[in-house]
């Protein structure tokens, strides 16, 4: 199954070989408390918390990261 920016957070973050790409690009992410709040959300809809746009983080930089992922997972 191919994630896109309507996948949820928890599910990526349920697919051990997502989380290690994830890991890459953000190190500590997948420990930080912080995501107990946004596992619920889409991708798309963590984009347009302000604080991603705080933090630089661009839907661009997010379909790079899921683009990678997708072809892992293939």
């Amino acid at each position: 199954m191919a994630f896109t920016l309507a996948t949820k957070v928890g599910l990526i973050l349920k697919d051990p070989q997502a989380v290690k790409i994830l890991e890459k690009y953000a190190p500590g992410v997948s420990k930080n408390p912080m995501l107990a709040l946004v596992k619920g959300k889409t991708l798309q809809a963590l984009l347009a918390m302000p604080q991603a746009k705080q933090f630089g983080i661009t839907e661009e930089m997010v379909v790079k990261v899921l683009a990678e992922i997708n072809a892992k997972q293939k």
